[in-house]
């Protein structure tokens, strides 16, 4: 009996242990479970590996050959897919250093037109060889240079005419005979009309960064200049004769001068502002200044103002040299507006509904 006693408490024991044992284990397992959940949360989402992508960039061979000759002058190579026009005539230069970039003009044809700068070698490639024809364009000065000659020397020679200095002029002649009035009033406009155009060159135009050839420059100096002395010559000669209708005349015409000119100048510096530069441009639209409401008529208005003050300093001074320049600068100025209305037309074709190039209603 004391046996059988001792046998159950025995197995009590046993029971006792073993569901400890069973207790200690789980909570070892559950600390080992609450200690790894915290691991893998302090680890933060599980991220996929991304796979890398290995890009090929496409190479371009650039032969340039001569326009003239059809012979091979280099090549250019590893000329990317984003390299533009500009590029190529750095590289190029690099191989050659006597012609500057400048200088160089690419084609893809013979004859054809001359590649701009900014044109990317992708969008005229056909095969990863491109064919260049290279052409001499001499020697370069910038837009700003012209400009400022162009205008420098007619503001310079009506002056010298203007001062009657004895190798233009007969000393006797000059000191006898009285200047009219309206050959002071003369020089004030021409004075005016190339400061104007001499301060719009400087702070107003956005002067392209290109350059042109130098001959450009001596044909502009050249109408310029010879047109003033003409002008000038006639207009300050002792024996000038004032107009046919006198002061009233001349003061309708310097007043309709001096609006032309003002007129110029708000549509120059509206020109100039960013919204109507660029490849990005949007086409102007007139606004509380009555000048620029010129736009609702035509879509050159700086052209239309500026036949408007030759045309009206014609009529100030009455003189034949003065008729011939205003003729030759409205036909030219007439192609130019036609050139830029054609523009106009393709990309804002809705603005430019019964609008005109440059003379309301006619032209």
């Amino acid at each position: 009996m004391f046996k059988r006693q001792k046998s159950l408490a025995s197995e009590r024991r046993r029971e006792f242990f073993s569901q400890g044992a069973t207790r200690s284990i789980l909570k070892n397992e559950m600390r080992n479970f609450h200690s790894l959940s915290q691991f893998i949360l302090s680890a933060g989402p599980f991220k996929p590996t991304l796979a890398v992508k290995h890009s090929k960039t496409t190479h371009f061979e650039i032969e340039i050959l001569d326009a003239q000759t059809r012979k091979q002058i280099c090549i250019v190579d590893k000329v990317t897919q984003t390299s533009t026009i500009h590029d190529v005539k750095q590289k190029f230069h690099k191989v050659c250093p006597k012609w500057y970039p400048s200088r160089i003009g690419l084609q893809l044809e013979c004859g054809g037109p001359f590649l701009k700068d900014y044109i990317t070698i992708q969008s005229v490639a056909a095969s990863s060889i491109v064919t260049l024809y290279f052409t001499d364009l001499g020697r370069q000065v910038s837009w700003t240079t012209v400009f400022l000659a162009e205008y420098t020397g007619p503001l310079l020679i009506y002056l010298l005419f203007y001062l009657r200095i004895p190798c233009i002029y007969d000393v006797r002649e000059s000191s006898r005979r009285l200047r009219h009035p309206v050959v002071h009033l003369a020089c004030f406009c021409h004075c005016i009309h190339y400061i104007r155009y001499l301060l719009e060159t400087l702070f107003v135009h956005k002067v392209s960064a290109g350059q042109t050839p130098l001959k450009n420059l001596i044909k502009g100096c050249a109408f310029y200049w010879a047109f003033t002395s003409w002008i000038a010559y006639y207009i300050n000669h002792p024996w000038y004769t004032p107009p046919s209708f006198g002061n009233r005349q001349v003061t309708v015409a310097a007043i309709n001068f001096l609006i032309c000119e003002a007129g110029n100048h708000f549509i120059n510096v509206m020109l100039s502002h960013p919204n109507h530069t660029g490849n990005n441009a949007c086409f102007p639209s007139p606004n509380y200044n009555p000048f620029t409401w010129m736009f609702f008529l035509v879509s050159c208005p700086n052209y239309t103002y500026e036949i408007g003050s030759w045309v009206s300093f014609t009529v100030m001074t009455q003189t034949l040299p003065v008729g011939i320049f205003t003729l030759l600068m409205s036909i030219q100025m007439s192609l130019w507006a036609q050139k830029k209305h054609k523009i106009y037309l393709k990309k804002f074709n809705l603005y430019m509904h019964r609008k005109s190039a440059m003379i309301p209603f006619i032209l």
